[in-house]
């Protein structure tokens, strides 16, 4: 299973498969003040790996599958780290795939760049760094790594303790190639001829291996033909002729990518040299994946990197898709905003929004206000949330549809807000009470008010969930610019607000709802149970976010909160008395234990949560290729506590006798990918099959393109699905 290790600051961190240690190269000091040298003073970090056998690490391509090293520094103003010197890399096969990266010991070098405008402190002697840094380590399982480390450089006094390494790994950096370079791609678009003029003449002759810096392009697996025979589809050739080096290469059939300009590297006898030739002839069209649509074709060619590349980057610039596949967007937005309603996370909702309306059938005209206003809230909110997902997505963030359940203080503010509802409801107490005259009477005076409010609470309770033809009307709106993608944000929050709005303007239906009478106070009591129900759905979900620990701390922050509720709800000084003791006991217990309810797990903690069974196994992009390979189909489960929906497929569906028969009877694997807690890595693979939330369902044979399932699953879909393999 992978799990993610975090260390505290300081200069080494070690795990049982990795050594990482934050080093610096100063030999002359850091320049600092007027008139310094800083040219020709170089200043170095790197961070050092040392592998544990048979583990390794990945270069800037990581190959066919992996996650290149990434390192933020932490630096003073006026100091500025430049990019990784990648070294040279290796090949490492792993069955019918092979990765790029490094084993033993590597050291990435970083240069520093010290500007005049660094103005060390007063009396400070030393420059201080700190950095984050991440990578993936593998051997047949794969286990992303973090740690934090610190730094002090000193000022005025040489750093070359580590002069020896630095050496070696600038030596062992690709040399530009001075001559001419040239990338063919061949008529056929399965292959590619690369020419290199320029190789130093010692090198002529040797047998060289190549490498591209751009990813899922190559077919990177390809074993180089015998000597003197041609190459076929899954092995690649190479010849001198003269000085000039060329090479025949197939192209990868998942090719995510049709650069125009190609980066290679180059490697023999130890030493290496780098390429960029410009794309000659025209990229074949990229293979959709079965089961998307091909209206989400320009979606998927923003997002069809593999998913093991899970860095936190800028979204590709958005392009705009023809107007047909865009009308088509929004119809799947607004049919699936529709049956949004249908989903279990919004019945709590919508059971209030009912008692409503029954309490205004025979007043046409509030009726109607009402609808409106439901409707405005619900639109606006859903345009809100999707403005804020882009907004964040632009910014280097990794989100999907429902990321705001991905923050546990997201989760309690939820709890608090449906426990005060649900004790309202109840009876316990009544806002009238304690809030301003003004205030507590604008529900009577501006019912339109109250509609709008509910219309913001039923998206913050259905946010979390996707049905079906919405979830692909998302994974395009991702990819769309903004103006289209919130309009498709709107169609969805018109189809959820459509059967209220539409029954506030049709009399028939309040003809069919009943009188308001005594019946009402019984119902409305009623109904703070499946409050308090989803009350308790949130902290299961923030127990998978911050532990039992943080769950009995929002529960015991809630008993205080409905304590002090109840004591505003007093009279006389009983009130005054009561009501200053809950609010100090809030307030202590806040301070003490509240830091536990926004506290994410610790790595031993996490690895320690309930996993999937023996059946469903925890799901990574290595794992999925290690199956495939095998010749074994896969199952993916991409779920998540907060998602009603996945756990009610999970608990049915998923559960279903026949099902897991006819997956057993299949040699399906069954893989879950939990995206309870931010995972970019899930985030990624969400994107390239053409979806922004949860649930999703992902059925793939071997050497087939993985097809989507419905987001509500029913046991009819799965066999179905089945039976196509």
């Amino acid at each position: 299973m992978a799990v993610a290790q975090t260390h505290a600051a300081k200069s080494t961190v070690t795990t049982d498969q990795v050594r990482a240690e934050l080093v610096a190269h100063a030999p002359q000091g850091v320049p600092t003040g007027p008139g310094a040298d800083t040219a020709g003073q170089p200043v170095w970090l790197g961070l050092q790996l040392t592998h544990a056998p048979e583990w390794h690490t990945y270069w800037k391509n990581s190959g066919d599958s992996g996650l290149p090293t990434e390192l933020e520094w932490e630096l003073p103003p006026g100091v500025m780290a430049g990019d990784i010197a990648w070294p040279l890399p290796k090949k490492i096969p792993i069955g019918d795939l092979a990765n790029y990266g490094y084993e033993g010991t590597v050291l990435l070098p970083v240069p520093l760049t010290i500007t005049p405008e660094y103005k060390p402190p007063v009396l400070a002697n030393a420059l201080d760094v700190k950095l984050k840094a991440s990578w993936l380590v593998c051997r047949q399982e794969c286990i992303p790594q973090e740690g934090e480390f610190a730094l002090q450089i000193p000022l005025r006094s040489s750093t070359a303790l580590n002069g020896s390494a630095f050496d070696a790994a600038l030596k062992n950096q690709p040399k530009p190639v001075q001559g001419r370079q040239s990338v063919q791609i061949a008529p056929d678009g399965k292959r590619l001829t690369v020419r290199v003029e320029g190789l130093p003449p010692a090198v002529r002759g040797q047998t060289l291996e190549l490498f591209p810096e751009t990813p899922h392009v190559l077919l990177t697996a390809a074993k180089l033909a015998p000597e003197g025979q041609p190459a076929t589809p899954a092995t690649w050739s190479q010849r001198w002729e003269g000085g000039v080096w060329s090479a025949d290469l197939p192209l990868s059939p998942d090719r995510a990518e049709s650069p125009r300009m190609m980066p290679l590297v180059l490697v023999g006898d130890g030493q290496g040299w780098r390429a960029e030739a410009a794309v000659q002839g025209e990229w074949p069209p990229l293979a959709p994946l079965a089961g998307v649509s091909p209206a989400l074709e320009a979606a998927l060619k923003a997002n069809s990197a593999n998913s093991a590349n899970a860095q936190a980057a800028p979204m590709p610039p958005a392009e705009a898709v023809p107007m047909g596949t865009f009308l088509l967007a929004l119809l799947g937005a607004l049919l699936g905003g529709m049956v949004l309603n249908l989903m279990p996370c919004v019945f709590p909702v919508l059971a209030i929004k009912v008692l409503g309306f029954t309490g205004q059938a025979q007043d046409k005209r509030a009726h109607r206000v009402s609808g409106l206003a439901y409707t405005v809230g619900v639109v606006l909110s859903f345009l809100l949330l999707g403005g804020l997902m882009l907004g964040l997505r632009a910014a280097g963030q990794q989100l999907g549809w429902g990321f705001q359940l991905q923050s546990p203080a997201v989760v309690a503010g939820l709890a608090a807000l449906f426990t005060v509802i649900g004790l309202n409801l109840a009876g316990l107490f009544e806002f009238g009470s304690f809030l301003p005259s003004s205030v507590a009477t604008m529900e009577a005076k501006h019912p339109a008010v109250n509609s709008f409010l509910t219309g913001i609470l039923a998206v913050a309770v259905a946010s979390p969930c996707t049905a079906p033809f919405m979830g692909a009307s998302l994974g395009l709106a991702v990819g769309l610019p903004a103006a289209q993608a919130l309009l498709v944000f709107g169609a969805i929050g018109l189809g959820m607000a459509l059967p209220y709005l539409a029954a506030s303007w049709v009399p028939a239906v309040a003809r069919l709802l009943p009188r308001p009478g005594a019946w009402m106070q019984v119902f409305k009591q009623f109904m703070a149970f499946p409050m308090f129900g989803t009350v308790a759905w949130l902290l299961w979900v923030l127990g998978q976010q911050s532990g039992i620990d943080g769950a009995a701390a929002l529960l015991a922050l809630l008993v205080a909160l409905a304590l002090l509720l109840w004591a505003l709800g007093l009279a006389g000084r009983t009130r005054m008395v009561m009501a200053a003791f809950s609010a100090a006991a809030l307030v202590w217990l806040a301070t003490g234990i509240g830091p536990n309810v926004t506290k994410p797990l610790e790595p031993a903690q996490a690895s320690a949560m309930p996993q999937a069974g023996e059946r469903w196994r925890p799901w990574s992009p290595e794992r999925v290729a290690q199956t495939l390979e095998a010749g074994q189909p896969v199952f993916v489960d991409f779920t998540a506590a907060w998602c009603v929906t996945c756990q009610y497929n999970k608990r049915t569906t998923l559960s279903n006798s026949e099902v897991l028969a006819a997956l057993d009877a299949a040699k399906v694997r069954t893989l879950r990918a939990d995206w309870t807690r931010r995972d970019a890595t899930i985030t990624t693979e969400l994107q390239r099959l053409g979806r922004s939330g949860v649930p999703v369902y992902v059925l793939q044979a071997p050497g087939k393109a993985p097809i989507v399932l419905s987001e509500v699953l029913s046991v009819t879909d799965v066999k179905a699905a089945l039976g196509k393999l």
